[in-house]
């Protein structure tokens, strides 16, 4: 355990590295400004400034934040689910990576409004209810990705697996998508199917089937 702390608290260093050194330089400006710049200026421009250096303090400590993220993810990437039997992890590892930066990214840019008067309740409350009404007008979306994580999660076929699809065509999987599935066909003609689809109806999977017939057959 201590072993895998310390290599990831090793890569974490050298992938916040710089953003680190930014963060130091910059608090090194800020005390410099307050103890010789500040005091000779204006009050109202000393205020105007203020913002401004809170943003860039924000980013920088949003920067890391988003390094910190990556770098453990690229770590598990690498050292865990390079080296696992199923293929889940690598599949989700990128989709739960850019729902991180995103999530981080948001958070830093409400944290930034208020600096400059925005009144990010009632800016919250407005993308609630956006929120809301892209929802009703995406169930169709939101439904394949909700069934593409299932998919993913349930493993009913893996790429690479012979099944049989709903519409009663044999084919290979190709790719399992977060909205759509690709599959080759018998004649060679590439199929896509909505995730939905497939988790709503029954699917035979002749790859499983061969497996299971191994397994019985060497014990």
């Amino acid at each position: 355990m201590k072993d895998v702390v310390k290599k990831v608290s090793w890569v974490v260093v050298k992938k916040t590295f710089v953003s680190f050194f930014l963060l130091l330089f910059f608090c090194a400006g800020y005390i410099f400004y307050k103890i010789r710049i500040a005091l000779a200026i204006p009050l109202e421009v000393r205020h105007e400034l203020r913002k401004y250096i809170g943003t860039i303090f924000i980013i920088l400590i949003t920067l890391i934040i988003h390094k910190i993220a990556g770098a453990i993810i690229g770590w598990y990437r690498e050292n865990i689910a390079a080296k696992t039997a199923t293929t889940l992890d690598n599949e989700l590892l990128p989709i739960i990576r850019r729902t991180l930066n995103v999530i981080i990214w948001i958070t830093a840019f409400l944290v930034v409004l208020p600096l400059y008067g925005v009144n990010i309740n009632a800016l919250i409350a407005t993308l609630g209810v956006g929120s809301l009404a892209i929802a009703l007008a995406a169930q169709d979306t939101i439904a394949n990705i909700i069934a593409g994580f299932l998919i993913m999660i349930d493993r009913p076929f893996r790429v690479g697996d012979k099944i049989k699809l709903p519409t009663g065509e044999t084919a290979e999987v190709l790719s399992i998508g977060v909205r759509r599935s690709r599959f080759i066909g018998e004649d060679k003609a590439v199929i896509i199917v909505p995730n939905v689809d497939l988790s709503k109806n029954k699917i035979v999977n002749y790859t499983y089937g061969k497996e299971m017939e191994n397994e019985i057959f060497l014990k």
